[in-house]
Formats: structure tokens, C-alpha cells, sequence
């Protein structure tokens, strides 16, 4: 005998208003500091109380997609969501599923490579100022464990910049977000407190080549070395990563 059938749960009327909105702001391309209807234009389209509006107000300002204010000449105005709730979400979910560096770069080596190309034209000169400057915080080996810290935070910031110049905001914010874990793998994990200068020296040629290449908008060589970088930086973060397990 067959088992009960699910049943679905109906949708919340404040879910659809918050449904709604958001399939406006795509369908009408609605951009940060857009006005959204107010409390009584939302109350006769859906037939619902104020109430009812309130809480999808609620809801959409929880999620960070509008600021409300009361009052007289009050509303509710669209607001830019910025990568970090999201990225730090995914990432909290990770850490119970104890990724491993061999994870993060069979990702990263895909990524990495394709954002490198993509970002090829798009660069500009304050790009080329904070990758020379994440370069310069890297080129001589460090005097105190704080110091290895800041080099390994460093070594990931120059490829953010790379993820912020990104014309495709989907791949950017992927770019990012595996940077940022592999962050977190570095922080959480304290692999700062072993010294791997030869690894960040070759992180650092890699960069130097690749500003370069960027300079000359050369695709072809962006894409070669960027998969050199991503293959030589997975050797040398798997050794580190295995040394840290161990002492741990």
C-alpha cells in the first residue's frame, strides 16, 4: 500500500508579497536606492492587511534587500546586499562538513583560471595599485608569526581584487567566496604559525608575471599562468595543510 501522500503547505501571503517583490526587481531591473510601492498601493494589489505587509517589509529588510523607514515621507527603499552574509553562510555550512584543502582546489583550479581571463581589459589602475600593493606585503620573508599571518591573507587578497574586477558578478562572487575558505582554512587552522616562505615566493612570481600579462592584456599568457599558479599553489597548500593535521 502506497504511503501518504505529501501535502503541501500553502504559501504564506507575506512570502508571496516577498516572492513578488524580488521578481520585480528582476523583471523591472530595479537598482539600490529604488522606492518600492508603499503600505497602501502593497494592500490593494494583494487584497491582504497591513499586517500582512509588514511582515514581508520584515522579511525582505532581515534578508537585506530593503531599508525601511517610518513615519511621514517614510517607505521602503531598495538596498545593495553585499557578499559577505552570504558567503559567510555557505562557508558556516562547510564547516561541518570538514572540507579538505584537495576539495577547495579541485574548485579553485577551475574558477581561478576562468576568472583570470574573463578579468582580462577590465582592470584598472587603482586594480593594478592594491595587486602591487598585496605584492610589496609579500616580497621579503616575515620577521614574526603576526607577520606570516598578514602574507597569507595578503597572498588571497591580490586574487579578490581580481574577483571584485569580474564582469560576471555569479563567477566573481564563486572566486571570492573559495578564497575566503581558503582563508578561513589558513585563520581557523593557524597554518600562519609554520613558516612557508618558499611557498608565498612563489606565490609572489606568479603575481609579478601575471600584473604583467594583465598590463599587456594578454589573454593567452593570463590563462597559462593562472593555471600554473593554481597548480603549483595546490602542492604547496596540501603539504602545509597535511603538516598542520599532523601537529594538530
Amino acid at each position: 500500500m502506497a504511503g501518504p501522500s505529501k501535502i503541501r503547505r500553502k504559501q504564506k501571503l507575506s512570502d508571496l508579497i516577498v516572492d513578488e517583490v524580488k521578481a520585480m526587481i528582476v523583471a523591472e531591473k530595479l537598482l539600490p536606492g529604488d522606492r518600492l510601492p508603499n503600505e497602501k498601493e502593497l494592500i490593494e494589489q494583494f487584497g491582504c492587511s497591513k499586517a500582512t505587509v509588514r511582515e514581508a517589509q520584515k522579511a525582505l529588510e532581515v534578508e537585506g534587500l530593503i531599508r525601511t523607514r517610518p513615519g511621514p515621507g517614510g517607505g521602503a527603499w531598495l538596498s545593495e546586499v553585499g557578499t559577505d552574509p552570504a558567503s559567510k553562510a555557505l562557508r558556516n555550512y562547510l564547516y561541518f562538513k570538514h572540507l579538505s584543502a584537495e576539495q577547495v582546489y579541485q574548485m579553485r583550479k577551475l574558477i581561478e583560471v576562468e576568472l583570470a581571463v574573463s578579468v582580462v581589459g577590465h582592470l584598472k589602475e587603482r586594480d593594478f595599485e592594491l595587486l602591487n600593493k598585496y605584492i610589496n606585503a609579500c616580497s621579503e620573508p616575515p620577521v614574526t608569526e603576526e607577520e606570516q599571518r598578514e602574507q597569507r591573507i595578503a597572498e588571497l587578497e591580490f586574487h579578490n581584487v581580481l574577483a571584485d574586477a569580474c564582469p560576471n558578478p555569479l563567477l566573481g562572487f564563486v572566486a571570492r567566496f573559495l578564497n575566503e575558505t581558503l582563508r578561513d582554512l589558513v585563520v581557523l587552522k593557524k597554518s600562519y604559525q609554520i613558516d612557508a616562505y618558499e611557498f608565498t615566493r612563489s606565490n609572489v612570481d606568479y603575481h609579478v608575471e601575471l600584473v604583467t600579462a594583465y598590463r599587456n592584456e594578454d589573454k593567452p599568457a593570463v590563462h597559462r599562468l593562472m593555471g600554473d599558479h593554481m597548480c603549483q599553489a595546490e602542492e604547496h597548500f596540501v603539504a602545509l595543510d597535511g603538516q598542520i593535521s599532523r601537529k594538530m
